[in-house]
């Protein structure tokens, strides 16, 4: 039986799940963030230790102004909603991808939560905001060089966002595509593609995904 360890997930839908019901978009993005609440809820009841969620991408800038403005003000809303919740429910909350680009305001509410709950060890969240996993590779680089590390497998993967590689990548929403969502880390994941819009996803089909994948023949390139 397999031990997932590390579970992704590219949230997807949150617009046709909106436009389906005449809402604005802005109506899916918000329903959706209410369900990260229950994802979470799941993995510490499974004991799954990292849980990567994809936001906000660096391609999402190209959306409308007025749908990122409002992403960006959703994104400062939930963050301070959750404090007490992670705090609570021993979550660490951290960021991959690169936060610079955004105003010193949401800085400063991904940087108290994240000291907020940098002790906390039930599970560690991973909120990917203007991520891509070419970015953060190419910073990987970076980094090696910064540090004067030998260039190596090992020290190139240290210097990523996020080093432990997935063991499980769920996309919701019906796409079959990986969007530039943690390359590195997924290059032996298992992979799992749900029909079901973002906002509709429970905690009842995740389990019926991660029961699956314990069962999975995970060879890693062997036999």
């Amino acid at each position: 039986m397999n031990n997932l360890n590390h579970l992704a997930i590219i949230m997807d839908g949150n617009g046709r799940w909106a436009k389906k019901r005449n809402f604005l978009r802005q109506k899916g993005h918000e329903v959706g963030a209410n369900v990260v609440e229950q994802i979470c809820e799941f993995c510490t009841d499974q004991d799954i230790k990292i849980l990567s969620l994809y936001a906000f991408s660096t391609e999402n800038w190209k959306r409308p102004k007025r749908e990122v403005e409002f992403l960006m003000d959703l994104l400062k809303k939930f963050l301070i909603s959750k404090r007490e919740n992670f705090i609570k429910n021993g979550i660490k909350f951290t960021t991959i991808g690169d936060i610079s680009v955004f105003s010193n305001e949401l800085k400063d509410e991904i940087n108290l939560l994240k000291s907020l709950t940098h002790d906390n060890t039930k599970l560690k969240l991973n909120l990917a905001i203007n991520y891509g996993a070419k970015d953060e590779i190419l910073r990987a680089f970076k980094r090696v060089s910064e540090l004067k590390l030998e260039l190596n497998e090992q020290n190139l993967q240290n210097c990523l966002d996020e080093s432990e590689c997935i063991d499980l990548l769920v996309r919701t929403g019906g796409e079959q595509r990986l969007s530039n969502f943690m390359l590195w880390q997924a290059s032996y994941a298992e992979l799992a593609f749900s029909d079901t819009l973002w906002p509709d996803f429970t905690k009842d089909e995740l389990a019926k995904i991660v029961e699956n994948f314990k069962y999975k023949n995970r060879r890693f390139g062997g036999l």
